[in-house]
């Protein structure tokens, strides 16, 4: 029986678009720090290390632990769940770690982190987060990690029903997204949020992106504006197009692995890019040559062979560890 190439094309992509199977692990010792990117320069991103130790089943519970700005650490335990037509919007203190006891999930709720500094989030499953909310936004806030978190929704409904996975504006700096898993969705991670926002953003977004799982996502692999990105070791699977550097950003992009990802790295509105080491798989690269160059990262960094990433960051990336109350 012959079996025309374009069904045989479908299949493959279902299958190497199909969700991995993670396995969580808990971390000793979760008053982790950030061990990497923009994250860790100047002060450093600590949370709660240190802080009080807070373990919470309910929305209410959860809402009255983050607030303030002394020191702590909040863990967040089984499914929370918001029912209303949009999505509720969870807001930090300074000074604070969210972490994921195995197994936590917010669903229809999402962080944002606004106006604060010094904030991380781990573990967590973020899931269908009803626009104009995200799942995870950063909003004129400084020191900030987001690690091994699992934000995803779908492509059932309009591209405009949710808001983005993870959306980084006005003026965020220092800030490092690592081994999350975003997946499932039409807008996946923006980094400046309007064309006519250079007042507030020239000069910041100090970001970085390492070893993330980005899949069947519309766009926004990031989508970069006006800042200075360093985005190394991820994947890519299955994006309509991957990152877009925009309105003056300069990206070093090192190492990535891109499948079946046509505009695997492209430029609009004058953004730039250095690209080395990538795997581009099928997609291209169309982005404007930048002037960035990896002595300009004032952070130390190691990259991972490209043969090994894709493996590397299935296997890590997403809400696979946890975190309890009895490692204090």
């Amino acid at each position: 029986m012959k079996i025309s190439i374009s069904i045989l094309a479908v299949c493959l992509a279902q299958l190497t678009s199909a969700a991995p199977s993670f396995e969580r692990r808990a971390v000793s010792g979760y008053n982790g720090v950030a061990n990497s990117g923009w994250a860790t320069v100047k002060t450093g991103t600590t949370g709660g290390s240190g802080g009080t130790v807070t373990t919470v089943t309910t929305v209410a519970a959860l809402e009255a632990a983050i607030a303030g700005n002394a020191k702590k650490i909040v863990i967040i335990s089984g499914t929370l769940t918001s029912t209303a037509s949009e999505g509720l919007a969870l807001k930090p203190g300074s000074n604070t770690s969210i972490l994921g006891a195995s197994g936590a999930t917010l669903v229809n709720i999402g962080i944002r982190i606004i106006n604060v500094s010094n904030v991380i989030v781990r573990g967590l499953k973020i899931q269908k987060v009803i626009a104009p909310t995200d799942a995870i936004a950063i909003q004129k806030s400084t020191f900030v990690w987001i690690d091994h978190n699992e934000l995803s929704a779908d492509q059932d409904h309009d591209k405009d029903f949710y808001d983005g996975l993870l959306d980084i504006t006005h003026a965020g700096d220092f800030i490092t997204v690592s081994y999350n898993y975003l997946h499932d969705h039409w807008k996946g991670s923006l980094v400046g949020h309007s064309d006519s926002n250079s007042a507030e953003d020239t000069g910041h977004l100090l970001v970085s992106y390492h070893h993330n799982y980005f899949s069947n996502l519309n766009s926004r692999g990031p989508s970069f504006r006006f800042g200075t990105g360093h985005i190394y070791n991820n994947y890519y699977n299955a994006l309509n197009d991957g990152i877009n550097t925009r309105d003056g950003a300069q990206l070093l992009v090192e190492n990535n692995v891109f499948v079946d990802t046509g505009d695997a790295i492209y430029s609009t509105d004058a953004g730039f890019v250095v690209a080395t080491g990538n795997d581009l798989g099928v997609g291209t690269n169309k982005a404007l040559v930048g002037t960035i160059k990896p002595s300009d990262i004032p952070y130390s960094y190691t990259l991972d062979s490209i043969a090994t990433v894709k493996s590397a960051v299935r296997a890590a990336a997403g809400a696979t560890i946890s975190f309890t109350s009895s490692q204090a």
